[in-house]
């Protein structure tokens, strides 16, 4: 597990440190920053291109072999960033990191629930996530400073060395995973036809963008509403980290107990959290806690649709495990522009938190639209989502 996580904390760390980095990076590129910004777009296009498709054509390679394979294609793209001549190669060398994102969560979480003791296959699931969360609280902060004071590329050359160092850890700690029957490309592709699927992962593209909208704008809603020193703001992004570590392990044991009650339970504390924010973004200690309740409910909410995606996907769990990343960049790039477009229209940047709310009720109302067409249609792909369920109630 803690291999699996370890892969977790540099795709984490590779996927948002870039924000941090944008000026030096625009300087060092000789670009604005809104240009610069394209490197994250870019990541999120290849996080949300590479998820399906790396699913379904590599449906037939082992999983061990394949979550190996996508961990040196992660180490490559990040050592290509590293050593980008010009802003060009740098998209691209972004793109190519991006790509293995998705596959690499999905395999993984696949390879956790397989290894799992009974009972506790979210939970698992949870475990390797938490370096996705972890990541926000040590590996961001940590190779922001290294990019801030000895230049950019290192930060990217850490991620590169985490990597490897992953690489290692799976040939190493990970077993073969016999236990996890490998497909054909149109099987996985069959999960695009399972309306369960569909609407779990337009559950999260909607649901998650509240986070994102408020995260997106952190900085200058701290310094310039709270009244906050820059130098704390890196303080209350550790606590929005570790709010995700602490969502990430409490969503985790809920989705055992039920995963459409863990499900609906983040939706609605997330729905809360963020129209409290509004408020809460006025003082600085509020505003700090506020940061740490938006991570965990956020974070809470992810071991579940992951866990519900692989139960309604039937024999297609990788392609679905996989999209579920696919859909959080969605909700990452739809939070970002709202909260963008409320800020420009003059709203002040407590609104974007009023949009990430609105969200957040949105992925609730469809979350509850598509509970009740599983219930009704009760076909086979949602029979042991709802016997696990009531099992463990």
């Amino acid at each position: 597990m803690l291999a699996l996580a370890l892969g977790g904390f540099g795709i984490g760390t590779t996927e948002f440190v870039t924000m941090g980095l944008l000026p030096d990076i625009a300087q060092a590129m000789n670009v604005s920053e809104p240009i610069a910004g394209h490197a994250v777009s870019a990541y999120a296009l290849g996080v949300v291109i590479g998820a399906p498709v790396l699913a379904a054509l590599c449906a037939r390679v082992p999983r061990k072999r394949l979550l190996i394979a996508l961990m040196i294609a992660f180490t490559v793209g990040n050592a290509a960033t590293v050593v980008a001549p010009n802003f060009q190669t740098l998209v691209a060398a972004r793109f190519v990191s991006g790509l293995p994102h998705g596959a690499y969560f999905g395999v993984a979480s696949l390879a956790a629930a397989t290894l799992a003791p009974a009972g506790r296959r979210a939970k698992a699931i949870a475990a390797v996530m938490l370096g996705l969360s972890a990541a926000n609280v040590v590996g961001v902060p940590t190779a922001t400073w290294l990019g801030q004071h000895l230049g950019w590329r290192d930060a990217f050359l850490v991620v590169a060395l985490i990597g490897i160092t992953t690489v290692a850890a799976l040939v190493r700690f990970v077993p073969e995973l016999t236990g996890i029957k490998t497909t054909n490309p149109m099987t996985e592709l069959g999960a695009l036809r399972r309306s369960q699927v569909l609407l779990t992962l337009a559950v999260g593209a909607i649901g998650f963008g509240g986070m994102f909208a408020v995260y997106t704008y952190i900085t200058t809603t701290l310094t310039d509403v709270a009244g906050m020193s820059l130098g704390l703001v890196p303080v209350v992004l550790m606590l929005f980290g570790l709010g995700m570590v602490a969502g990430n392990i409490v969503g985790g044991v809920l989705a055992d107990r039920g995963v459409d009650r863990a499900i609906l339970l983040a939706l609605v504390a997330m729905s809360v959290v963020l129209a409290g924010f509004v408020a809460a973004a006025q003082h600085p200690v509020t505003a700090g806690l506020g940061a740490f309740l938006v991570g965990a409910t956020g974070a809470a909410l992810a071991p579940a649709l992951q866990t519900r995606l692989m139960d309604v996907a039937a024999d297609a769990q990788t392609l679905a495990a996989a999209l579920n990343h696919a859909a959080l960049n969605i909700a990452n790039a739809a939070g970002a522009w709202l909260g963008g477009l409320v800020i420009a229209a003059g709203l002040g940047y407590t609104a974007p938190a009023a949009v990430g709310a609105g969200l957040a009720v949105g992925g609730t109302l469809l979350f509850a639209v598509t509970v009740w067409i599983a219930r009704r249609t009760e076909t086979p792909e949602h029979t042991d989502l709802y016997v696990s369920v009531e099992s463990s109630e």
